[in-house]
């Protein structure tokens, strides 16, 4: 539900969107394209997303490039999001409001 949320929310902003299905996959597409945001479920399949984060940040070490990466969690691990590498938090169930600050903080004029 907070997929397809975020995945609306965003789109209707004017943002374009990649989704994927699980951790690895997010890191793949991470790897092989730029993007100016993330929006990282801790809770995914194959990898979670706070392995995934560490992954990228090895990559962005080695390639000199940076992507904000924000996570979506249930829980209230914001310590370990952030120890991860992860620019900021959001704790679900996603609030639209809380959506446009973090995006407005991460992005800067950049957000829509």
């Amino acid at each position: 539900m907070n997929r397809r949320l975020a995945h609306g929310l965003l789109t209707k902003a004017g943002y374009r969107v990649t989704l994927t299905d699980n951790g690895a996959q997010a890191l793949s597409h991470l790897r092989s394209r730029h993007y100016d945001l993330v929006l990282m479920d801790i809770d995914m399949p194959v990898m979670n997303g706070l392995a995934a984060t560490m992954a990228l940040r090895r990559h962005e070490r080695a390639s000199g490039r940076r992507t904000p990466v924000i996570a979506l969690t249930s829980n209230t691990n914001r310590e370990e999001c952030l120890a991860a590498g992860m620019d900021a938090f959001l704790p679900k169930p996603l609030d639209l409001n809380a959506l446009q600050h973090v995006l407005s903080q991460v992005l800067g004029d950049a957000a829509a």
